[in-house]
C-alpha cells in the first residue's frame, strides 16, 4: 500500500508566473504548470531564455513568484522554509566556491549546514574527488569544480536535488562523469530536477521531461513518448524539384502508406515513419516517377529537437525571440 508521503508528488507547480518590472515589463514565466513524481529524474529542456533557470530558482526558494502555487514534498516555502532547506539540495548554474579553501574544507563547510546527511568523504567519493581532498578549489579543473558543486548539493543527502545546467561548458569526459553521478542519485532513490539544453543529456538521464519555451510548458512526457508524438522514431528528409523549380508536392509524400506525418520547412520535407525501409523506396518512386530530381534524401533517428521544432517552429539551439 502506498504511503501518503510517497503518493504526494515531489513537486507540484500550478500557473506559475514571474514578471520583472522592467521597461517594458518582461514575463519570464507565463502560467507554467508541472508535476514531478518522487524518485524520478525530471528534466526541464529548452533553449536559453526559455524560463528554465527562473523556474528552478523559484522552486529552490531563491526567487518569489509573481503568482501561482509551488509545493515541494507537500510543503510550501511560505510556511515551511526551514524544513525545506533541510530536505533539498541545490547546484546552481554558476556555483561560486572559495578558491582558497581546500576541497575537504569546502565539503565540510557545506555538511555543517545540515543536521543530517552523509560523511563529507562519502560525498567526495560519490563524485570521484576523494583523491583531491587536499587540493585548493582554485587549483582544480572546471570539471572537478562542477563535481564539487554537485557534492555540496548532496552532502545533506536530500530527498530532492536541483541541478541547473550542470554540464554547460564541460568537456565530453567531464560531462559523462556528471551523468554517472546523476544516475547514481536516481538509483539511490533521490528525486532529481535537471535543467539542460542538451538533447542527448535529456534523452540519456531523464525519466520524464518538460519542454519549456517562452515561459510555458509546451510538451511533457518521457523522451521516447515525445519523440513518438512526431508519428514515428525515424525521419526522412527529402528535397526533390523539377527543372522549372517546382517542388514535389507534400501531399504526395504524405500519401505514402509508411509515412505517418509530413511537414515542410525551408524546402525540405520531413517524413516521420516507423518503417524507413518501406518508406524510402516509395519516396524515390514518388519523386522519379513524376519527373522530380532528388537533391536530398536522408534518413535518421528523430530527436527531441525535432519535437521542439514541430511545436515552436525553431530549433533548441536558436536564440529566443524577444518577448
Amino acid at each position: 500500500m502506498t504511503s501518503p508521503a510517497t503518493a504526494t508528488p515531489a513537486i507540484r507547480v500550478s500557473d506559475l508566473v514571474k514578471r520583472y518590472d522592467s521597461r517594458p515589463p518582461v514575463d519570464a514565466l507565463r502560467g507554467l504548470s508541472l508535476e514531478v513524481a518522487r524518485g524520478e529524474c525530471f528534466g526541464l529542456l529548452g533553449p536559453n531564455g526559455a524560463g528554465k533557470t527562473t523556474t528552478v530558482e523559484i522552486l529552490e526558494g531563491l526567487l518569489p513568484p509573481t503568482s501561482g502555487t509551488v509545493e515541494l514534498l507537500g510543503l510550501s516555502w511560505r510556511e515551511s522554509a526551514g524544513e525545506l532547506r533541510e530536505r533539498i539540495g541545490v547546484s546552481l548554474q554558476e556555483t561560486r566556491l572559495s578558491d582558497k579553501l581546500t576541497v575537504a574544507e569546502t565539503i565540510h563547510l557545506f555538511r555543517s549546514f545540515y543536521r543530517r546527511g552523509i560523511e563529507p568523504d562519502a560525498a567526495l567519493d560519490l563524485v570521484g574527488l576523494l583523491g583531491k581532498k587536499a587540493a585548493r578549489v582554485g587549483r582544480v579543473s572546471g570539471g572537478e569544480r562542477q563535481r564539487l558543486a554537485v557534492a555540496t548539493a548532496i552532502v545533506g543527502w536530500p530527498e530532492l536535488v536541483f541541478l541547473d545546467e550542470p554540464t554547460t561548458g564541460l568537456d565530453p569526459q567531464s560531462r559523462r562523469q556528471i551523468w554517472d553521478i546523476i544516475d547514481a542519485l536516481r538509483r539511490a532513490g533521490h528525486t532529481v530536477v535537471l535543467t539542460t539544453h542538451y538533447m542527448d543529456e535529456a534523452e540519456k538521464l531523464c525519466d520524464r521531461l518538460a519542454i519549456v519555451d517562452a515561459g510555458r510548458v509546451i510538451a511533457e512526457g518521457s523522451p521516447a513518448s515525445l519523440v513518438l508524438s512526431l508519428g514515428g522514431p525515424h525521419l526522412i528528409e527529402v528535397s526533390a524539384t523539377r527543372d522549372d523549380g517546382e517542388e514535389l508536392p507534400l501531399e504526395r509524400l504524405a500519401a505514402i502508406p509508411a509515412v505517418e506525418t509530413a511537414t515542410r520547412r525551408g524546402g525540405v520535407a520531413f517524413l516521420a515513419t516507423a518503417s524507413p525501409h518501406h518508406a524510402l523506396p516509395a519516396v524515390v518512386a514518388a519523386a522519379e516517377g513524376q519527373g522530380y530530381e532528388l537533391t536530398r534524401l536522408v534518413t535518421r533517428q528523430a530527436s527531441l529537437d525535432d519535437v521542439f521544432v514541430r511545436l515552436s517552429g525553431r530549433h533548441l539551439t536558436d536564440p529566443r525571440e524577444p518577448a
